[in-house]
């Protein structure tokens, strides 16, 4: 999946990009979505409000949910079926989140302490499936096989890309081929997923669906190089969990398969003990940190970004201009300038 890395226009010189078009363009939308979440987490059990809250609550951007409301007002669609929908992509994501955090054993989350910490690891994983029970009971309820049917493939594949993630772990050897891959399977597909459904919910053409489904993948996998970025160039209170987790947890991403590619001996040494798990000490993630510094691979990392999120602008290019492609526009352009 390797590409030449075409530039992003900025699209206006005066101020950074922003998610403000998004949010403005879904600000009625999202109330309703938020109305449809917070109904929809309540249970006779104290504990599952309680733990899921502590992390829905918890902020975020709610970008993936915004992608379903904004495809919808780019296809033209004026119903209501697409709020449930971008619950029930919601609940997804805040599900993968609950099993990633017991399964990287994560302390921070959105910048505050997470789940599995706060409530414990069993309780964690089991909220996660109950949020997993609620998506699908949205899906049914809206009545498409369609929509079932690409929610729940894309639920699929994201529990492949994250088990591929597990058993790419400490391996020092992992291609950027199979990291693309696995941020393809494991962030992308619902960010297509959740803007390919608006164009089934709009009954718009197989062609429009691909395209919708070819911006939300791009952005998607632009939004985790960024966010893998970010690891070893943010403070933790920026990012809103810890700064060097994937380093200690021995992710291989792309600065650290970049740094390790362009890397002296000694310096593929240091990547060798430190992705098995040797090197976790403070003054190890400083060095490491140097290192993708010094071989510029966070501004590599960035620059592929950028190019991802360039054929996302191209994926709508042939809707009607408007507020709707423009925010979305802006919103590819945000994830790639984004520093948490």
């Amino acid at each position: 999946m390797s590409a030449n890395v075409v530039p992003l226009p900025a699209r206006r010189a005066e101020r950074a990009p922003s998610l403000e078009p998004m949010l403005a363009l879904t600000a009625d939308g999202m109330n309703a979505v938020n109305a449809v979440i917070l109904d929809r987490m309540h249970s006779r059990i104290p504990l599952i409000p309680a733990l899921a809250g502590h992390l829905i609550a918890g902020g975020g951007k709610r970008l993936r949910p915004m992608l379903t409301l904004a495809g919808a007002a780019l296809c033209g669609y004026e119903g209501t079926r697409h709020h449930k929908l971008a619950a029930a992509v919601e609940f997804i994501h805040t599900a993968t989140l609950l099993h990633d955090d017991v399964v990287d054993g994560s302390e921070l989350r959105r910048g505050k302490a997470a789940a599995n910490l706060v409530f414990g690891n069993p309780a964690t994983v089991l909220v996660g499936d109950f949020l997993f029970t609620r998506s699908f009971e949205l899906m049914v309820e809206d009545g498409s096989l369609k929509v079932l049917r690409i929610l729940s493939n894309a639920s699929s594949v994201i529990s492949e890309g994250e088990v591929d993630q597990l058993t790419a772990q400490r391996q020092i050897e992992t291609s950027e081929e199979r990291y693309l891959s696995i941020i393809g399977a494991k962030t992308a597909a619902l960010f297509a997923a959740a803007t390919r459904i608006a164009a089934v919910v709009a009954e718009r053409p197989e062609a429009e669906e691909r395209a919708l489904d070819d911006y939300g993948r791009n952005l998607g996998i632009a939004f985790q190089l960024v966010d893998d970025a970010m690891d070893y160039s943010s403070a933790a209170d920026e990012m809103g969990k810890g700064q060097g987790d994937d380093f200690r947890e021995g992710k291989m991403t792309l600065p650290v398969i970049l740094a390790y590619a362009r890397g002296s001996d000694e310096e593929r040494t240091f990547w060798r003990d430190a992705i098995a798990g040797h090197r976790s000490e403070p003054a190890d993630l400083a060095r490491a940190i140097e290192l993708v510094n010094g071989h510029d691979t966070v501004a590599a990392t960035r620059a592929r970004a950028e190019h991802f999120a360039m054929r996302a602008v191209d994926a709508i290019a042939g809707f009607p201009a408007g507020a709707a492609r423009s925010a979305m526009e802006e919103a590819a352009r945000f994830a790639v300038a984004r520093r948490s």
